[in-house]
């Protein structure tokens, strides 16, 4: 029977995509949406494609073994990315009127930039989306009781994402989004008052947890775990903030003032409601303390799926597993169509520079199956968990993007070649550090590659220069 009720909500959300298709007449409208929609619309895209299947399955997994400590990167961080871009970020990018991150980093540092930069974003997408084809995979396998492998389920899910994304691009996630958030607050509100119940009431649940000190973020205050806390918080803080998803939600808004203020609603929406499925796992160490035992010793990321359907009746399993779905798909949909875009946008066009809009919509879209299948064999083949790939997709973009990106919003003075020598210095040094250090070393090597970058910036543009700036006039202009 639930199986039934997840096919029929399946259909459902394929079917908003294709009725979002028919508004696509350009590709400005796959891509952004013709930066037409209103702000219930935007914080709604921006809650739904942040909140995951590591928000259901990973966050919570995490927590459980480590408390608040191993979650700084998500959801806190994630809640400070997003307060950032709607209290700095959102406004200057608006008035700039661009289709891409990369369009900005073309302009403000030329194209050489514009094509490294644009490379290191897409290849920051692959974690973020295999987590989700991975997620999906997990949820039809448990939801037919093995008859489908998680293999088989990754492909169903696949396509049935790429179903509506590849016809009504940002359309598309833009009404699904809509629609799932919906199902994801309604689902998880009504979920956590059941599960709650069982566990003897909501202020016992906290109070066990704290009691248990999984409300601590720094477990000492000696330098190392200091700089290990920066490390975690920032790499997902500013990490995400150079991405072509956050840009897109920022275009799509009707103004700047709907972009900023739908940003903030957005990540106040995904700290709350990351909450929620973080109590209902720990509530089931409370209910059935030998099932998270048995899940904590195999796959932790396990424990809430099962808690749902041993000890809830049909009703609440279909809500859960409609919100789980609901938050996996969001996610899904938005990334695949965020490098696509980015990838047709600021590297074909280097090749193919005469193409019409119908062509490159076209492009956009052939783009999109070559993305689903990379990043498909890519989750096929990985053994980390859906948190791990969440949080290591955005390494690559803090060392690389992010110094280029607020030093030429705020920066008067940085060049192209501090640009350069910034990815350079972050990229490399990043690299060398993680393949040469230890779990147990005092620098995390995403940090110091953030500092490397910073460096190559300062010294790069304050050196005589060997290399014209574009455009040192795109910077941000207070109000």
């Amino acid at each position: 029977m639930l199986i039934w009720f997840v096919a029929l909500y399946l259909l459902v959300t394929v079917g908003i995509g294709f009725y979002a298709a028919t508004r696509v007449k350009n590709s400005k409208d796959f891509a952004a949406g013709g930066r037409s929609m209103g702000f219930p619309i935007v914080a709604a895209m921006v809650f739904a494609t942040w909140f995951g299947s590591e928000a259901v399955l990973g966050i919570p997994a995490t927590f459980i073994e480590e408390g608040f400590a191993g979650i700084i990167e998500d959801p806190f961080g994630s809640f400070g990315c997003l307060m950032l871009v709607g209290l700095i970020i959102a406004r200057p990018l608006y008035r700039m009127n661009l289709l891409t991150i990369g369009d900005y980093f073309k302009k403000r540092y030329g194209s050489n930039v514009e094509l490294i930069l644009s490379l290191v974003i897409i290849a920051s997408y692959l974690g973020w989306i295999a987590a989700q084809l991975t997620a999906l995979g997990v949820v039809f396998n448990v939801l037919s009781d093995g008859s489908i492998s998680t293999t088989q389920g990754m492909l169903i899910g696949t396509v049935i994402v790429l179903l509506y994304t590849l016809f009504g691009g940002m359309w598309s996630v833009a009404l699904t989004d809509f629609f799932q958030m919906l199902i994801i607050v309604v689902g998880l509100v009504y979920l956590t008052w059941l599960i709650g119940d069982m566990a003897g009431g909501a202020d016992k649940v906290i109070t066990q947890a704290a009691s248990e000190g999984k409300f601590t973020f720094i477990h000492s205050f000696d330098a190392k775990d200091i700089v290990a806390f920066l490390g975690a918080a920032v790499t997902m803080m500013l990490g995400s903030i150079p991405q072509q998803d956050v840009y897109a939600r920022v275009m799509s808004a009707k103004t700047e003032n709907i972009a900023a203020r739908a940003s903030m609603a957005g990540a106040a929406f995904y700290l709350c409601f990351c909450m929620l499925p973080i109590f209902l796992t720990y509530a089931a160490s409370m209910i059935d303390p030998a099932m998270v035992k048995r899940w904590l010793a195999e796959d932790s990321q396990m424990i809430l799926p099962h808690l749902i359907l041993e000890k809830t009746p049909l009703f609440a399993q279909i809500m859960f597993f409609g919100a789980l779905l609901s938050a996996i798909m969001s996610t899904a949909s938005g990334t695949l169509l965020a490098p696509s875009v980015t990838f047709t946008e600021n590297v074909l066009k280097r090749f193919l520079p005469v193409m019409s809009d119908q062509q490159f919509l076209l492009a956009m879209r052939i783009t999109i199956l070559f993305c689903a299948a990379a990043t498909l064999t890519f989750a096929l083949y990985s053994d980390a968990s859906i948190y791990e790939m969440v949080g290591n997709a955005y390494k690559v973009t803090l060392v690389a993007a992010v110094v280029p990106l607020f030093a030429g919003l705020f920066w008067k003075r940085a060049t192209t070649q501090g640009a350069l020598l910034a990815i350079v210095a972050g990229l490399s040094s990043w690299l060398y550090l993680e393949y040469s250090l230890t779990d147990e070393a005092f620098w995390p090597p995403q940090l110091a590659g953030l500092l490397f970058s910073l460096a190559g910036m300062l010294i790069g543009s304050l050196l005589p220069q060997w290399h014209r700036n574009p455009a040192a006039d795109l910077i941000a202009q207070p109000e």
